[in-house]
């Protein structure tokens, strides 16, 4: 049996040199893993990419982080911006016809080893760099130390951290990458009618 991987065509690869920046910008995640029990689990949360380690947390009344086995595989699934792409915007349909529906996105996963952190003071620490991160472009920035102490310590149980140490990394971008250019050109045209391209994240 092969190790699982994302399935990317060559001209699917997203560019190396890109793929932090992608995490850094989505900055949340699917985490995956498996209990004892052989059942899977995922939760969506905010993340961090730091180093090899992946960082987020769960709140504390979520099943998922007790199901958690120190030191078993997990995966991180990162996605950005996604579409629906309809034939009727390629030039080839006016041309042969023979075109079929597709979807555009992007995807990372990450893979590795798994921990759950129940300390204090390694949550506070990730949520004020969490905090750090999704408020480093305001002009009139909050900061944890904003809030009340007794405050903020109250708001920290709740929640627990974890950290993946990342062993594997697959990056995924399909943008009509294997379409001709007037294709891709319909495409574009056809997600800016629909109103529909988030910041042109998901036309070619």
């Amino acid at each position: 049996m092969t190790d699982p991987q994302l399935y990317v065509p060559r001209f699917n690869v997203m560019d190396p040199d890109d793929v932090r920046g992608f995490v850094h910008a989505v900055a949340a995640a699917q985490l995956v893993t498996v209990g004892e029990d052989g059942q899977p689990d995922a939760t969506f949360l905010p993340v961090l990419w730091e180093g090899d380690r992946l960082v987020g947390h769960l709140a504390r009344a979520n099943p998922h982080w007790r199901r958690i086995v120190t030191g078993s595989p997990a995966l991180a699934v990162v996605t950005g911006p996604d579409t629906y792409v309809s034939p009727s915007w390629y030039a080839a349909k006016a041309e042969h016809g023979k075109v079929v529906p597709t979807w555009n996105y992007s995807v990372v996963h990450l893979r590795g080893r798994i921990t759950v952190h129940d300390d204090p003071d390694w949550v506070r620490a990730l949520v004020t760099r969490l905090t750090d991160r999704h408020e480093e472009h305001r002009a009139d920035r909050w900061r944890v130390t904003d809030a009340p102490e007794d405050y903020v310590t109250k708001n920290l149980r709740p929640i627990v951290g974890v950290e993946l140490v990342v062993e594997s990394v697959e990056a995924k971008v399909k943008l009509s990458q294997n379409r001709s250019d007037a294709d891709r050109a319909g495409v574009a045209a056809g997600l800016a009618a629909d109103g529909a391209d988030p910041d042109g994240l998901v036309a070619p």
